[in-house]
């Protein structure tokens, strides 16, 4: 699952009801989990995050700390815990023990865990049935090494005499998943209090050993594990290990012992002390400093992100594009636990001070910014702090303008001939086959006029149409019994003559383009009201302009700072992005700003708006 490298496309906060609905799933799929041990693992108190990965993984954990669970599909009906879960809660799953430490030198290396090498107790095979989520773990150590799906049932497993696949692994110690957090730990931070070493061969090194004895060793893993199953990547060990090999081994295995039990001693005590400062954070912020807090942020953002040019602005939007970004690191700022408990009673004790003007819309029932007072004493005596993100956004300059530079858009308008207007480019000598610009397609017919002498003599302003030009022009396009012209004034002759001709546009975006037949069409944006009087703008034709759907609502996400999602649209071809809350002059201006898409080409419909 995390063997190659993935990149994370979106990650976001989980909502009120998302957070209930994934510990709803945690507690159904894990019943050896109380409600005690799922609240240690994720804190009533704490931020969940989920990062979506391309491979449609999804990946939650708290919020700057260690991923906990993993969702396959990203559908909750294969969720796991992460091995950082299982260092903290190490009975939450059943397990599989290993024979020995040289068989998690596989398990470790991506490979699939094999029957024989697992160790059976004396009173047989535990009972599992397939599909379920299983554990790893080596002698004489609780802490799991990897997790993943058993692939048949035990019943199945003893038909078949303990052989072949035991346990497909999911995600294990020192994989990707792990490599990506691993600098977070924090070092000598003590021993994990329930985790007693016993025997150092739980774990063997990923690096063979020099001795001739070790290499020999491993050779003959590997080769009963060519024999017994022919599967790349998975374990089968059978017969005993030689005292030799279990000798060369011995020094390599005690140094990987003590690596794990340090990373999970690192582990817990981590995650024990953000927890610990994330309740201090909130319960020892009073309701004067929540305000204070608010104040701040707001003064920030009327100093560096609102522009008078973006007014009138939704409450919303303020709130989550810009007060809660300029929010100091390490805070969590939320209205209710302010004096004012609501966002618009915030706004308008604001208001009644006189540094900003706010009305309600009886259309949104929402407050809105409408005026700033950039002179007013409070707003006068702040001054706003340096960001670090602008030093960020500074030295990536050059990335910024190579990426505007591959956004650059160019639209052309072409045309074809059609069987209408065929005899005035044969007769011409032009290519029917060719695509023409516009001025193109009218010169060719004022060659065909001047070839044949069709200007009026008396007015030279006027063409006079043989029966050529006027099939052209008219032919099926007059009503039946109505005669058709013989003459045609020349500023109304090229759109005629164009309109004949197939249309079709020519879309160029940095090193693509591509011709599609037809008019072109537009970015629709449509603001729709769900249920509980929420918002969700969809944007729907980005393809026709050569926008990656996937990768506007990933920009979108940052940009708003809200939740965004990619779905097919109902009944048609394409994709459309849903982006949650009333954005749509804000998306509306980032297609035109970012993308040079032509404000001919975008339509909008607000449909909240009575």
């Amino acid at each position: 699952m995390f063997k190659k490298a993935v990149e994370a496309k979106a990650q976001q906060r989980l909502s009120g009801a998302d957070r209930k609905k994934l510990k709803r799933t945690i507690r159904d799929r894990f019943p050896r989990a109380s409600d005690a041990d799922i609240d240690a693992l994720l804190p009533p108190k704490a931020e969940i995050t989920v990062s979506k990965f391309q491979n449609r993984v999804h990946v939650y954990g708290v919020e700057g700390g260690f991923p906990l669970f993993f969702d396959v599909d990203g559908r909750g009906s294969e969720i796991y815990p992460t091995v950082f879960a299982l260092w903290k809660l190490p009975e939450m799953l059943p397990y599989f023990m290993l024979k020995g430490g040289e068989v998690s030198r596989f398990v470790i290396g991506g490979a699939d865990l094999m029957f024989p090498g697992i160790s059976v107790a004396a009173e047989g095979l535990p009972s599992f049935s397939a599909g379920e989520p299983w554990a790893v773990k080596v002698p004489g150590n609780p802490a799991p090494i990897a997790v993943g799906s058993t692939t048949i049932s035990s019943a199945e497993a003893l038909k078949a005499g303990l052989r072949g696949k035991a346990l497909r692994i999911m995600h294990y110690y020192r994989d990707l998943l792990w490599e990506s957090v691993e600098g977070h730990y924090v070092p000598n931070s003590g021993f994990l209090e329930d985790v007693v070493l016993e025997d150092p061969s739980f774990l063997a090194s990923n690096q063979p050993s020099d001795s001739s004895e070790g290499a020999t060793c491993e050779s003959d893993v590997q080769q009963s594990c060519v024999n017994n199953e022919n599967t790349e990547g998975s374990i089968d060990v059978n017969g005993a290990i030689s005292d030799a090999c279990a000798a060369s081994m011995q020094n390599d295995t005690e140094n990987a012992a003590k690596e794990i039990t340090t990373d999970a001693s690192d582990l817990k005590s981590t995650a024990n002390v953000d927890a610990a400062k994330l309740d201090i954070e909130l319960s020892s912020l009073s309701i004067e400093d929540v305000d204070s807090h608010l104040d701040r942020c707001l003064l920030q953002a009327l100093h560096t992100t609102v522009k008078d040019k973006d007014l009138p602005m939704p409450g919303s939007t303020l709130w989550s594009n810009h007060v809660l970004p300029c929010r100091p690191s390490g805070i969590t700022l939320d209205i209710k636990k302010s004096s004012h408990k609501k966002l618009s009673k915030w706004l308008q004790a604001k208001s009644s001070t006189g540094l900003i003007t706010v009305k309600e819309d009886k259309y949104k029932k929402e407050a809105m910014l409408i005026s700033v007072n950039r002179g007013h004493p409070e707003y006068l005596q702040f001054k706003p702090e340096k960001r670090p993100v602008e030093k960020v956004v500074q030295a990536g300059d050059s990335a910024a303008s190579e990426s505007r530079s591959q956004k650059a858009l160019e639209v052309v308008e072409v045309y074809k001939s059609s069987v209408h207007v065929n005899p005035i480019f044969a007769s011409v000598g032009a290519d029917t086959g060719k695509l023409y610009s516009a001025s193109e397609a009218t010169d060719i017919v004022f060659k065909y006029i001047e070839k044949e002498n069709l200007v009026k003599e008396t007015n030279k302003a006027t063409v006079v149409l043989d029966a050529t030009l006027c099939d052209a022009l008219f032919k099926g396009a007059i009503k039946k019994g109505s005669t058709y012209p013989t003459e045609i004034h020349k500023k109304d002759l090229g759109a005629t003559f164009i309109n004949r001709m197939q249309a079709h546009h020519m879309v160029t975006r940095g090193g693509e383009s591509v011709v599609r037949k037809g008019v072109l069409k537009t970015v629709q944006i449509v603001t729709e009201r769900r249920q509980g009087n929420k918002k969700v703008t969809k944007v729907s034709g980005l393809e026709t302009f050569l926008i990656d759907p996937e990768a506007l609502a990933s920009e979108l996400q940052k940009k708003f700072a809200c939740s965004t999602t990619v779905a097919e649209l109902p009944g048609k071809k394409g994709l459309e992005v849903l982006i949650q809350g009333g954005v749509i002059d804000d998306v509306a201006r980032h297609l035109l700003e970012q993308y040079g898409i032509p404000k001919r080409y975008i339509e909008v419909l607000d449909k909240t708006r009575k």
